[in-house]
């Protein structure tokens, strides 16, 4: 068995998981990727840097079925080290008030944005803690800030905050990192304004070196902004 590290990365197809897994891929890391569109997902797997293993596995986190999957894979490649919580949803689109929205929208946003991601880490946190490894949540300043027409994506990315905030108290062996990567020009992000011009944002990749440092120096558990991580010269 080698030394490499081993990572899941959700909703690996495109944006920003794409982005982090051509980062760890190029740190050498192997990986565990998912996302529902399996040509796409192929197609990212293909494109990534690297001579590491890499396992891809079309499916949908919230199908418990599929998050077995993950779980075994990950295992075949020697147990997790990091877990990558990406995958989501923006929900209601364009963004509804909360007068207004569609309470079995809100439900499936809850079920991809929070039940699924704790699932997964209730199945990958036997792993996590012999390797001493860590979780990664993405979130948003949706989270913490009232923008009108964000409340069923915010709220979810709230109650996933919290979980991750009461993780981070209860694991001793496992870090916890819930991160806000700022405005990015996804395909998520566009949804959310269809049909205006979003690329003002900066790419997704531009994020990627926040996150690399709170992987490869190993915070301390806790929330962070990729915006206040970014090396010096790197537009946030």
């Amino acid at each position: 068995m080698t030394n490499t590290k081993n990572a899941v990365v959700t909703g690996a197809s495109r944006g920003l998981g794409l982005a982090l897994a051509r980062g760890l891929a190029a740190d050498g890391w192997s990986l565990v990727i998912d996302a529902r569109d399996g040509e796409a997902l192929r197609a990212a797997a293909a494109g990534l840097p690297g001579a590491a293993r890499v396992i891809v596995l079309p499916g949908d986190v919230t199908d418990p079925a599929h998050r077995d999957d993950i779980a075994r894979a990950a295992a075949d490649l020697g147990g997790p080290d990091l877990l990558i919580n990406n995958a989501g949803t923006l929900g209601a689109s364009p963004l509804p008030a909360m007068a207004d929205y569609p309470v079995g929208e809100l439900r499936d946003a809850f079920e991809v944005n929070v039940l699924a991601p704790i699932a997964l880490i209730q199945q990958l946190l036997p792993g996590l803690r012999l390797r001493g490894g860590a979780v990664l949540n993405i979130t948003s300043d949706a989270a913490v800030e009232p923008y009108a027409g964000w409340g069923g994506y915010g709220a979810a990315k709230a109650a996933l905050e919290q979980a991750s905030n009461v993780l981070s108290a209860e694991e001793n062996l496992v870090r916890v990192w819930w991160v806000d990567p700022g405005d990015l020009r996804t395909r998520m992000h566009q949804l959310a304004y269809p049909g205006e011009d979003i690329s003002d944002r900066p790419l997704p990749d531009s994020a990627v070196g926040a996150f690399r440092k709170i992987i490869a120096e190993r915070l301390p558990s806790g929330r962070y902004r990729a915006a206040e991580l970014m090396p010096a010269g790197v537009p946030s």
